[in-house]
Order: C-alpha cells, then sequence, then structure tokens
C-alpha cells in the first residue's frame, strides 16, 4: 500500500508515523506547500520522499487530505478528477460544507469522508507522535456515498490506527463537534485574552497558573490558520452553541450579583453531571 499524506502537520504526520510503524503502508509520501515543513518531515523520518500532490496523486493507492479545511475544500474536486481507481480521505473538522462540494462529482465514490477525534494544541510536522489515536474515536460521514471498496479500506486504516469508529451524516457531524470540540476553542481563546486583558504582570501568570488554568487555555495555543476556517465552515452551529454558553455565563453572574449562592451551587451540581458521560 502506497499512501499519500497531503499536510504533513501534526494530524498528518501522526497518522504517517502510526501506519509506517504498524506496517499499513509500504511506503508514505508527503506533500507540504510549507517547504520547511517539507524539510522537517523528511528529517525527522515522518515520510519516504516528499513529491508534488499532482505527481504523488498518480503514483498511490490512497491519499489522505490533512489540510486546514478551506484548503481540502479548494483542492479536493480536482484531486478526484486525477483519481483512476485511488481512495481518497480527508481528517477535517467540518463536513457539511466540503461534501456538498462534491456530491455530482463523477468520482464521489472514491471519497470517504472522516473525522479523527483527535489533536493537541501544537502543529506542525515537529508535533507529530507515533501511534497517538488508540482507543479515540473517528467519525465516518455519508459512508453510503463512498464506494464498498473504498469505505473498507479506509475503515481498515482506522483500526489499524487503533480507532473507534462512528458514523454519521455530515450534518450530524458538524453539529455535534461544534458542542464537543469547536465551543471549547472558542472558550479558551477568549478566557486566555480575558487573562492576558486584564493581568498585564506576565509573570504573576506564570508563577500562579496551576493546572485547572493551564488544561482550560491550553487550546488556546492552537494554530488560527486552522481554526478561522472550522468557524467559517461550521458558522451557524457555532453562533447557536455559544448563544447556549453565553446563556449560562449569564446565570452564574447573575448568581455571583444577586448573592444567590444556592442556585450557584445547583449550577455547579447540574454540571457535576457531565461524570456520567466523561469518566
Amino acid at each position: 500500500m502506497r499512501v499519500t499524506i497531503i499536510g504533513v502537520g501534526l494530524i498528518g504526520g501522526s497518522i504517517a508515523l502510526t501506519l509506517k510503524s504498524r506496517k499499513f503502508a509500504d511506503q508514505v509520501i508527503g506533500v507540504d506547500a510549507n517547504t520547511i515543513h517539507a524539510e522537517k518531515a523528511i528529517e525527522l523520518g515522518i515520510v519516504d520522499i516528499m513529491l508534488p500532490w499532482k505527481e504523488a496523486v498518480k503514483m498511490s493507492d490512497m491519499i489522505i487530505l490533512a489540510t486546514p479545511i478551506d484548503v481540502t475544500e479548494s483542492m479536493l474536486p480536482a484531486l478526484l478528477e486525477m483519481c483512476n481507481n485511488q481512495i481518497v480521505l480527508d481528517v477535517g473538522s467540518t463536513k457539511k460544507n466540503l461534501c456538498e462540494k462534491i456530491e455530482r462529482n463523477s468520482k464521489r465514490g472514491r471519497f470517504v469522508a472522516t473525522h479523527p477525534m483527535w489533536g493537541t494544541e501544537f502543529s506542525g510536522p515537529q508535533s507529530a507522535l507515533n501511534c497517538p489515536f488508540d482507543e479515540k474515536a473517528t467519525v465516518i460521514c455519508d459512508r453510503e456515498k463512498s464506494d464498498p471498496d473504498a469505505l473498507e479500506k479506509v475503515e481498515q486504516l482506522y483500526k489499524v490506527l487503533g480507532m473507534k469508529i462512528i458514523y454519521m451524516n455530515s450534518d450530524e457531524h458538524d453539529l455535534h463537534v461544534a458542542y464537543v470540540s469547536h465551543i471549547s476553542h472558542i472558550t479558551s481563546f477568549a478566557l486566555a485574552n480575558t487573562v492576558l486583558e486584564k493581568e498585564k504582570e506576565e509573570d504573576t501568570i506564570f508563577g500562579l497558573a496551576s493546572g485547572g488554568f493551564e488544561s482550560t487555555v491550553r487550546l488556546a495555543k492552537s494554530n488560527p490558520s486552522m481554526w478561522i476556517p472550522i468557524f467559517m465552515q461550521n458558522r451557524e452551529n457555532v453562533l447557536d452553541v455559544l448563544n447556549e454558553h453565553i446563556a449560562q455565563l449569564r446565570k452564574f453572574k447573575t448568581c455571583l450579583e444577586k448573592e444567590n449562592y444556592e442556585y450557584l451551587g445547583e449550577l455547579i451540581n447540574r454540571a457535576n453531571e457531565i461524570r456520567r458521560i466523561l469518566k
């Protein structure tokens, strides 16, 4: 199996390392528009060779798009047109717009829309990890629109990565990730900006930051070039979730303003119920 990974950053690089170490791929070809990233991916042994994308596609059995979602959306139609029997999948965080864009593409069946639910706040090939996906979830969207052999091979890939597969349609996916992923990043960005605005002493932030603060603002280190397109693509769902989040924050604010500590306790106890889901 010869696999091309377009976008050899955190996700693409981690997939490459894992597929090589678990012998799924005989050769991993890298494609990256960033020459520094391309050189680093070779230096770290993440990929075997780096090639221009059109050349890499012709040589490959499977192509994984691990680019920011706006780049994926612009590349995918032309990439599919180049395919003969190759399998193409993406690993992006939104699906509805992407799937609609290729709905009538004659090669639509060669594409499998996926979203591995793993990541860190870091970016670039130097952030790639070997075998970080075990027991994490991955979503496959609109599976009925993919050719059976393409779907089967992508399912095999995710089993090799050690991931649990969840099936959804693209609309459901975008709604659910707005709640479990996208709002978390907005909250982290906003909290980091709040602290930076109100606390002018950087040494104080560093000295007093506890595990709770660090874990809450960890996502604020995430790359804007990846997240701005995600928020654009999933704007309506994110706005809906954000409105609910703001309403919840107002409840806490009102409790403190009115010294209603009984209701404050009720809000916290209600929040504690998340333990039933996230053990």
